[in-house]
C-alpha cells in the first residue's frame, strides 16, 4: 500500500508517525528519576548506536564518504544540533513541559530572520507579521514565568529553538549536502559532553524500561523519519505537523502527573501555534 502512495502521501505519514512517537518525550523525562546528566549521556549515546547502525546498513561502503562529504556546514551543523540537545533537556528540567514547546514552536519564525541575514531569503509581509506576533507572545509568556521562577527553563527553551533554526538554516545552506551523518555525530557529542559531569550510569527500576523507551522510541526513529520525510514534502509541511507535538506533549503530561500550565502560557502558546499555523498553510496554499 505504502509502495504505491504518493509523494504527499508518503511525506505526510512519515512525518505524522514521527511527531506521534515524540509526544510522549517530555513525559518519560519527567518520569524517569535518574539525574539530569546521566539522562543526557544516554539521549545521546543510545540514539547515536541505533542510529549509526541504520547508517552502516544503507551507505555500506560508502559511509566513510558520506561522513567526510558533510564539510564545514555539516561541522557548524553537529556543534547546533548538539547545543540543541543538550539545552531542551535543561530547559525541561527547569520550567513546565508546555512552556519549554512552545518556545520551541518559535523555531520556524526564528528561521525566516536567520534566512533573511544569511542567505538573503527576504521574509514576505505576512511573515514578518506572523514573527512579531509569536515574538510578543513569547514576550507575555516570560513575564509570567519571571513571577512564578521558571525564567530559566524558558530561556533555555527560547536557546533550543534557536538552535533548531540553525540547523534548518544550515540544511538550506548546504542543500547538496547529506547532514545525516552530522546528527550522529551530534549525539556523540552529546554523550562525550555528559560524560563529564554524570553522576551515577546506574538505572533503577522504572529507568530500566523509561530511558531505553526514551532514547529509540522518542529519540532515534523520530530522527529516523523526520530526516526522511522532507524527501517527499516540503519542510514547511514537515514543520506543520510538529505543531502537534506543542499541543499533545503537555497534554500527555497534564493526563499523568497533572502538571498544568499557567493560563498566561495557555493564552500565550494559543497564540503562537494558530500564528504558525496559519501562516505555514498559507505558504503551502500559496506554492
Amino acid at each position: 500500500m505504502f509502495k504505491n502512495s504518493t509523494n504527499q502521501q508518503k511525506g505526510s505519514l512519515l512525518a505524522f508517525i514521527a511527531v506521534v512517537l515524540i509526544t510522549p518525550d517530555s513525559l518519560l523525562i519527567r518520569l524517569s528519576n535518574i539525574e539530569t546528566w546521566g539522562m543526557l549521556f544516554y539521549r545521546g549515546a543510545i540514539p547515536f548506536v541505533t542510529v549509526l547502525i541504520g547508517l552502516l546498513l544503507f551507505y555500506k561502503s560508502n559511509f566513510l564518504k558520506a561522513l567526510m562529504g558533510i564539510g564545514y556546514p555539516g561541522i557548524f551543523y553537529f556543534i547546533s544540533f548538539s547545543a540543541c540537545n543538550i539545552t531542551f533537556l535543561i530547559s525541561i528540567q527547569n520550567t513546565n513541559v508546555a512552556n519549554t514547546l512552545v518556545m520551541i514552536a518559535l523555531a520556524p519564525m526564528l528561521s525566516a530572520i536567520l534566512g533573511a541575514l544569511f542567505l538573503k531569503e527576504a521574509p514576505d509581509k505576512k511573515t514578518w507579521l506572523a514573527i512579531m506576533i509569536t515574538f510578543a507572545a513569547c514576550i507575555y509568556i516570560f513575564h509570567d514565568s519571571l513571577k512564578l521562577g521558571n525564567l530559566y527553563g524558558d530561556l533555555f527553551g527560547f536557546v533550543t529553538a534557536f538552535g533548531l533554526a540553525c540547523n534548518a538554516t544550515l540544511a538550506r545552506y548546504a542543500k547538496d549536502r547529506d547532514l545525516v551523518p552530522s546528527a550522529v555525530i551530534g549525539k556523540l557529542c552529546v554523550a562525550i559532553f555528559a560524560l563529564f559531569f554524570v553522576e551515577s550510569f546506574e538505572l533503577l527500576g522504572k529507568d530500566l524500561f523509561y530511558v531505553p523507551l526514551m532514547c529509540i522510541m522518542c529519540v532515534a526513529i523520530p530522527f529516523v523519519l523526520v530526516t526522511i520525510a522532507p524527501r517527499f514534502i516540503t519542510g514547511a509541511e514537515v514543520n506543520l505537523f510538529f505543531l502537534l507535538e506543542t499541543i499533545l506533549g503537555p497534554i500527555w503530561v497534564w493526563l499523568v502527573i497533572k502538571e498544568q500550565p499557567s493560563l498566561e502560557t495557555i493564552i500565550g502558546g494559543s497564540v503562537i501555534i494558530l500564528t504558525i499555523a496559519s501562516h505555514s498553510f498559507l505558504a503551502l496554499k500559496k506554492t
